[in-house]
């Protein structure tokens, strides 16, 4: 493999690692939040014992989380440094910014976790509130860089010099909102997901202990709650996203729904694959104009084919695959949330079936999983750029070499760290059982 399949491999592969941290990192501080605020309104010692154990198990994921991404920082300057020349002179300020946001989340977490028993109440909720501004935040601003990678702005390139540079323009650039918007209300609806699967799980396991299975099953209806609000926000937010698409990157567009030939009336492809040489999506179903309204909220939109470009501007084909994972899982956890409520809250049913309970379990999983089609879709989709129209990723990729050796130093570091994290929590969580917290907070 040449220097730019490893470089892009490795950062990847680096990306894929974190943010599987970050994602939580942003998502379960929100659950911590709202468990402590309803400890604080009703009394229930079960929210407290939620918000401690779940505060307890962000910290270890925090512990990996930092440092794989300082290892993404390192790693853009040393595999793109002819992309981060132009990130230095004219989109710092994100990076910049971001350090006062994590060092906000960090402040309050270390004053809810080792100080939380001399706050007050309100204290409390405020420490753990800027703990969910701080996190979000962060997510945010890093993120914007990848949407200013999509939508430039603010600067433009003469004589191969950046020159008219304007930081504030590149910062709101024209997908900044929508962007930052995704990748928040995504971050909630997985670390609620993640919370619900693993309550789902306990409900399973002890379904014959009465007090431990209703302790679970409020984890479970808050996590559903809150994961399915966030679900439904996530797809209207992708709804946008894709009319920014239409605007701004069409063939992105066009190469997620495989469509080849400009029209009006598009239909989108749900499932199948797309196939170069015939130039449609096999094994699909077609929704016929369904394309053309997202695109455009009108039936009649033009959208705007692959055969209009260059071949070698198309990005890679299979972002079909990964963008109907999105959408299938998305829908996937709005319906289960939807059931899951239902259940409790209008047939009044207090014992969950077990048919109901796997699916449940399964959703955790499949919302990170969500999570990754949905970078990879998002960068595997601007290439051939790594600014859209203005620099290519082959152009700005390192020359030094030796990038193979630690393409796989790495992988075995995350794959390494990715056991260790497991071990800890199992390890922890093992030692300090739910019901032995639950008695020491109801003793108290």
């Amino acid at each position: 493999m040449d220097d730019l399949v490893l470089a892009r491999s490795l950062f990847g592969t680096t990306m894929g690692f974190h943010i599987i941290f970050a994602t939580l990192g942003v998502g379960i501080p929100l659950m911590i939040f709202l468990s402590e605020i309803l400890y604080q309104k009703t009394k229930d010692p079960d929210y407290a014992v939620m918000a401690k154990r779940w505060t307890k198990g962000q910290a270890i994921l925090l512990g990996v989380g930092i440092p794989t991404g300082t290892i993404a920082g390192v790693q853009l300057s040393l595999l793109w440094p002819g992309f981060m020349e132009v990130i230095g002179k004219v989109m710092s300020l994100p990076f910049q910014i971001e350090i006062y946001a994590f060092f906000i989340e960090a402040l309050f977490m270390s004053i809810y976790v080792y100080a939380a028993d001399r706050l007050s109440p309100i204290a409390r909720i405020i420490s753990v509130f800027f703990v969910v501004v701080g996190a979000a935040s962060s997510a945010i601003l890093i993120t914007n860089v990848h949407a200013f990678e999509g939508t430039p702005a603010g600067f433009r390139i003469e004589n191969g010099e950046i020159a008219d540079v304007d930081p504030w323009a590149a910062f709101f650039n024209p997908s900044f909102i929508t962007t930052a918007g995704h990748v928040a209300v995504s971050a909630f609806t997985t670390g609620a997901f993640v919370i619900a699967s693993i309550a789902a799980f306990k409900m399973i396991k002890n379904r014959k202990n009465e007090r431990l299975y209703q302790f679970h099953r409020k984890a479970l209806l808050l996590g559903l709650t809150i994961g399915g609000i966030f679900s439904l926000v996530t797809a209207l937010n992708g709804h946008e996203s894709a009319q920014l698409l239409h605007e701004y990157q069409p063939e992105k567009l066009a190469a997620a729904e495989g469509l080849f030939e400009t029209q009006s009336y598009a239909p989108l492809a749900i499932g199948g694959f797309t196939d170069r040489e015939t130039q449609e999506i096999k094994y699909g179903i077609e929704i016929p104009w369904a394309l053309s309204f997202l695109a455009g909220n009108r039936f009649d939109t033009v959208v705007v084919g692959l055969n209009d470009f260059p071949e070698e501007y198309w990005p890679p084909l299979f972002i079909h695959t990964l963008f109907n994972g999105m959408v299938f899982i998305g829908s996937f956890l709005i319906l289960l949330a939807i059931v899951g409520l239902a259940w409790r809250f209008i047939l009044k049913k207090r014992i969950f079936p077990k048919w109901l309970l796997i699916p449940v379990i399964a959703s955790g999983p499949l919302a990170l999983c969500a999570i990754e089609c949905g970078w990879i879709f998002a960068c595997t989709g601007r290439q051939p750029w790594v600014i859209y129209r203005i620099l290519k990723t082959a152009d700005v990729v390192t020359t030094s070499g030796q990038i193979g050796t630690l393409f796989i130093l790495f992988t075995i570091v995350y794959f390494v760290l990715g056991v260790a994290v497991v071990l800890v929590l199992n390890y922890y969580f093992k030692r300090n059982p739910v019901e032995k917290e639950i008695e020491m907070t109801m003793s108290s």
